[in-house]
C-alpha cells in the first residue's frame, strides 16, 4: 500500500531541509573553519531556526559527515562516469591522472577535509565515524584504481587502498602549502611535482608528446622505474 500524499510531501520537506542546511555548512564551514562555525549561522544561512537543525542533525560533527558524504559520492560518481565513457586503458590511466592533478583546485574543501581530520584524531567518537565512512567509500575508489592498473598491465608499490588514500592527501598538503606562500608552491611547481608523484607510483608517465603542465613546460613520453623513483 503506498504511503499517503501527506506522507510524500512531509518527505520532501525534510529532505529539502537537509540539502539546505548542508548548502548552507558547506559556506559557513569554510568562512569560519569547522570548529568556530556556529550552528545558529549555518541554519540562518539556510533560512531556519537552530531547532530545525536539531531536526535534521544530531551535532555539527553529523552535519560535517553528511556533507563529507555528499562530496565524496559527487566526485566518485564523476569519475566513474568518465571513466565509462573510455575504453583504452591509457586513456583511462591519463584521465585518472588529470583528476589526480586538478585535486588541488578546490582549495576550500582541502582546508575544510584538513580541518575537520585534526579535529577527528583528537575526538574519538568523530575519528570512529569518519574512519568508517573512509572505509566504506574506499571500495569504490580502490576499485576505480584497481581496475585501470591492472587493464593497463601494471602493478602498483603499495596496496590500491592505500595508494589511492596517499594521492588525496599529498594533493590536499600540497594545496595548503600552496595557499600559504605560492612564491615557494607555485602552481606549476604544485601540477608537475603531482604529476610526478602520481606516475611515480603508477609506473609510467602518460604525458603524450607535447603535452603541457601548468607552468607550460613539454613533458615528453618516457616510462619512470617505480623503485627508483620512490627510494
Amino acid at each position: 500500500m503506498r504511503p499517503p500524499p501527506a506522507t510524500f510531501r512531509s518527505r520532501d520537506r525534510v529532505e529539502v531541509t537537509r540539502k539546505r542546511l548542508i548548502q548552507a555548512a558547506e559556506k559557513i564551514f569554510a568562512r569560519d573553519g569547522f570548529e568556530a562555525a556556529r550552528l545558529e549561522d549555518i541554519a540562518a544561512e539556510a533560512g531556519y531556526t537552530r531547532g530545525a537543525f536539531y531536526a535534521n542533525f544530531d551535532s555539527k560533527e553529523d552535519l560535517f559527515l553528511a556533507l563529507l558524504e555528499r562530496e565524496i559520492s559527487a566526485r566518485i560518481g564523476t569519475v566513474e562516469n568518465r571513466m565509462a565513457r573510455l575504453r583504452d586503458p591509457d586513456a583511462k590511466l591519463r584521465a585518472l591522472r588529470q583528476v589526480f592533478i586538478n585535486l588541488w583546485q578546490d582549495r576550500r574543501w582541502s582546508l575544510l577535509s584538513m580541518e575537520f581530520k585534526l579535529f577527528a584524531v583528537r575526538h574519538p567518537e568523530a575519528k570512529a565515524r569518519l574512519a568508517a565512512m573512509n572505509r566504506r567509500f574506499a571500495a569504490s575508489r580502490v576499485g576505480v584504481l584497481k581496475e585501470v592498473m591492472e587493464a593497463s598491465g601494471r602493478k602498483l608499490p603499495a596496496s590500491a587502498g592505500a595508494v589511492a588514500r596517499s594521492l588525496s592527501v599529498v594533493a590536499n598538503a600540497l594545496a595548503l602549502e600552496h595557499m600559504l606562500d605560492r612564491a615557494v608552491m607555485s602552481e606549476g611547481d604544485l601540477r608537475n611535482i603531482l604529476a610526478t608523484y602520481f606516475d611515480g607510483l603508477t609506473g609510467v608517465l602518460h604525458a603524450a608528446e607535447g603535452e603541457t603542465t601548468g607552468n607550460g613546460s613539454s613533458l615528453r613520453k618516457r616510462r619512470i622505474n617505480v623503485r627508483s623513483s620512490i627510494h
